[in-house]
């Protein structure tokens, strides 16, 4: 006989738990390989397929299928990351398990990408000059350690979704949900991405292919990082605002408001 009471929800087992943080370093483990595969087509070196690599399709055709994977990443990474999106995902995916599922999801969206990539071999410009091609292959690669050095000053493990399972198995302090702005963000408010920009663009050889990755990406990081700005906003309210005020969003700011906080 129905009663009208809901069933109690038994807790994961140590078993349930531990299969979760497999999961999630197997999900960290596969998007770090996917990472280093990404600085090696995007910097055409160390890898079978690059972004000039190939013969590829007729140029209107490639621009098609370069544009759409591009697309296809950018929706698959906004969409999943909005909090409506996350309060109906996690029906079906264990909270624990929800951000290195994201994280997963997006490798597997770059590997596809890789993978069905048109090359479009014209030249917008090429660097003969060894000082300027080596300053900018320089910048190429301080980017991509900015990335890295913004993802530590945050919580990298937490970032790419395996503290969360990890905290499953161990007590946790509570979490600090204070704003902080360690280092570099006190210097621009989304310092990872403008690693990836200068990345994207830094490079002595530019392809008309290579071109079309920087700027759609550079379009989508835009387009991005004003989605998360309103989520960030609506999480930490004045605080945040009086940030926007004093701090660049993707370069630094020269104007300072003397009346805002840090």
């Amino acid at each position: 006989m129905h009663t009208g009471t809901d069933p109690k929800v038994r807790p994961p087992s140590r078993a349930a738990k531990l299969a979760g943080l497999l999961y999630s370093l197997f999900s960290y483990l596969f998007f770090l390989l996917t990472l280093l595969y990404l600085i090696g087509f995007i910097g055409n070196v160390g890898v079978p397929k690059t972004i000039d690599s190939g013969s590829g399709a007729p140029w209107p055709l490639a621009l098609l299928v370069d544009v759409s994977l591009i697309t296809l990443f950018a929706v698959q990474h906004s969409v999943m990351a909005r909090k409506s999106f996350k309060a109906w995902w996690v029906q079906f995916v264990p909270p624990p398990i929800e951000r290195a599922t994201y994280v997963l999801v997006s490798s597997v969206v770059l590997v596809v990408m890789f993978w069905l990539w048109q090359p479009i071999d014209l030249r917008v410009w090429q660097v003969e000059s060894r000082l300027g091609s080596a300053v900018l292959t320089t910048l190429f690669w301080l980017g991509w350690g900015l990335i890295l050095v913004a993802t530590f000053l945050i919580s990298h493990f937490e970032l790419f979704g395996v503290k969360q399972a990890l905290d499953t198995l161990r007590p946790t302090k509570p979490v600090d949900g204070s704003f902080r702005t360690p280092m570099l963000y006190k210097v621009v408010r989304h310092p990872m991405y403008m690693g990836f920009l200068i990345s994207f663009w830094a490079t002595p050889e530019m392809t008309v292919g290579h071109l079309v990755f920087a700027l759609t990406s550079t379009i989508y990081i835009l387009i991005g990082t004003q989605l998360e700005e309103k989520d960030l906003v609506e999480i930490f309210g004045e605080k945040y605002r009086n940030y926007q005020k004093n701090v660049g969003m993707l370069l630094p700011s020269l104007r300072r408001n003397p009346g805002s906080e840090d």
